[in-house]
């Protein structure tokens, strides 16, 4: 899934994310979702979520479902 859906992306899920600073080269960063920051139930570049680790960017592909 590409996690441009909020109702596909829930925390605990294990996601890749790009990240503000890595938008123009697509890096991926690998992490656990643990706040959802977009409100609306779509956005076309991913739904904006906070990691464990405090990182926040916008989820490009969910790699664990539970």
């Amino acid at each position: 899934m590409d996690g441009k859906k909020r109702s596909d992306v829930k925390p605990g899920l294990e996601v890749n994310v790009i990240l503000k600073q890595d938008q123009r080269t697509g890096k991926k960063t690998r992490g656990v979702v643990k706040d959802l920051l977009t409100n609306s139930a779509t956005h076309p570049h991913g739904i904006k979520v906070r990691l464990e680790d405090g990182q926040v960017g916008r989820v490009c592909e969910i790699l664990s479902s539970k």
